[in-house]
This record gives structure tokens, C-alpha cells and sequence, in this order.
């Protein structure tokens, strides 16, 4: 083993007992063995600390109250004991070279000290192919993730340190938290991309983190406010405000459209603000 590369495996979950083997037994069948195993349970009530204990014994298990996907993540890469950090949902599934592949990549590119990879999609137990818009990027990719998450965190291999310059999951978001940090992250550094399919990620279950009825666009919105109240380059906030404009332009379409005119009147109204601000 590279001993540059000693990895914690974060593994957020609550009510998954379900599909967590899938992805414990996903972190054991790497061919690049990650030095530990760090399952944080927030909240859950399906019997999942008893049945982790009985069958994965050395996990090192973390319980908490239900705080949300945000604050478990960032309370096991808090405990990691190694520098690099690789979360896995606990609905999702790396495929056997993951992490290698990701470590000899990082180890051709020393300068980088973050990378993410390609993915399948995995829908109702059925593959299905992603569409052009979902397409992912690696350098530095922070104009090209302004309009959606392109970064899974199933994917990510990092190390800990960049946290200190971009902060952690900020655990007021229950939805697009990833979204919020990984734009935080490439804003200052650049990011390597490996466009091989190395995770599996599911999908179309009830209880998906990301699966909202009333759409995701409300809530990249209120990433983008907190961000454009935040310390970045002048360029960087163009295109932050930019990119706001614009969804508050679709979002006031669509509240129009069902008839919020409350909610129509105060996106044009930030349209407008936004607009005179640039």
C-alpha cells in the first residue's frame, strides 16, 4: 500500500439497512484496501447499529441523532484518522478498482488533491444512460458547475486539508449541500476527473436524498444566494449572479405557471435586483 495514500471511508446512512451491505461489501472488495471504515448512523431506528455490530464488526460505528446526510458526513470526516477522505453513500456501490484507479491518477498528478470519477446510473434496478447536460468536467470547473452538481459524492477521493480553506458541508442544506461544497472547493482548487464509470448509483427508491417533489431548482437557488454573500473573485461572483438570474428566471415561469403569484413576484423582483447589481 502507498502510504501517501492511507484513506477513511466515510459512510453516512439512516434507515438503510436495507442496501448497506451493498456498500460496505463495495469499500471490502476494493483491489486498493482503505485503512478504515467510518459508518455514521443519523438517527436511524431500522435496527442498524445491531445488525452493523453482528455482521461488520470492525466498522468503526458512530451514532447520532437524525441531523441530516450534512452533519453525518462531516462528523466522520471529522473522526478520520488518515488525510484522505472517500465518501460513499449508502445507497450507492464502487465498483472493485475504484480507488486504485483513483490513487495511481492522483499519483500522476501530484498537484491535485482532489478527484472525482464517471458513474453509472442505476433507476428503478435498470440502467439508463445519462443525458449531454450531466456531462462532468476535471481542471478547474467552477463556471462549468454553477447550473447543476456535477460531482457525485459517491465518487470523490480528497484530501482533508482543502477543507480548511473551503469549510465543510454546511449542514443548513438538506438538499444540494454537495452542490454548495464542491462549488466552494473548485473555486479554489482544480479538480482531476476520471472518465472511467468507477461507482454504481441508485436511484428512484422513496427514500432518495435528492428526490424532491417540488424540484431541485429552488433549492441551487438558495445555495447560490448564500454564495454570492460569500468571499470569492469578482470574476467568480459574476458568474454566481449570473447563474442566478437565470434560475430565478425559470423558477418565476413556473410559479406563473401553477399560479404563486407571490412566489412570481418576489423572483422578478430578485431578477431585477441581481440585474441592476451587475
Amino acid at each position: 500500500m502507498n502510504k501517501s495514500f492511507e484513506i477513511s471511508t466515510i459512510i453516512p446512512t439512516y434507515n438503510r439497512k436495507h442496501t448497506l451491505g451493498r456498500a460496505i461489501d463495495s469499500v471490502y472488495d476494493q483491489s486498493y484496501n482503505v485503512n478504515e471504515i467510518i459508518l455514521v448512523d443519523d438517527g436511524s431506528n431500522d435496527g442498524t447499529k445491531e445488525w452493523i455490530n453482528q455482521q461488520y464488526p470492525k466498522i468503526n460505528f458512530i451514532s447520532q441523532s437524525n441531523s441530516g446526510v450534512s452533519s453525518a458526513r462531516n462528523c466522520g470526516i471529522k473522526e478520520a484518522k488518515f488525510n484522505w477522505i472517500a465518501l460513499l453513500d449508502s445507497d450507492d456501490e464502487w465498483l472493485p478498482d475504484k480507488i486504485q484507479k483513483q490513487v495511481e491518477y492522483l499519483e500522476s498528478n501530484p498537484d491535485y488533491l482532489c478527484c472525482h470519477t464517471n458513474e453509472i446510473w442505476i433507476r428503478n434496478g435498470r440502467r439508463v444512460n445519462q443525458m449531454k447536460k450531466h456531462k462532468k468536467f476535471g481542471g478547474n470547473i467552477f463556471f462549468n458547475s454553477l447550473d447543476m452538481c456535477r460531482i457525485s459524492p459517491s465518487s470523490i477521493l480528497f484530501h482533508k486539508s482543502i477543507l480548511d480553506q473551503a469549510g465543510y458541508f454546511d449542514e443548513r442544506f438538506a438538499i444540494c449541500e454537495d452542490y454548495d461544497l464542491w462549488l466552494r472547493i473548485s473555486a479554489k482548487f482544480p479538480i482531476l476527473f476520471l472518465d472511467i464509470p468507477l461507482i454504481k448509483k441508485y436511484g428512484g427508491h422513496k427514500d432518495q436524498l435528492s428526490k424532491v417533489s417540488e424540484g431541485i431548482e429552488k433549492y441551487r437557488i438558495d445555495v447560490l444566494e448564500k454564495l454570492i454573500n460569500t468571499n470569492f473573485s469578482d470574476a467568480q461572483l459574476t458568474g454566481i449572479r449570473s447563474m442566478l438570474i437565470k434560475k430565478w428566471e425559470i423558477y418565476s415561469k413556473g410559479a406563473k405557471k401553477r399560479g404563486k403569484i407571490n412566489e412570481y413576484n418576489f423572483a422578478i423582483k430578485r431578477i431585477n435586483e441581481l440585474s441592476s447589481e451587475a
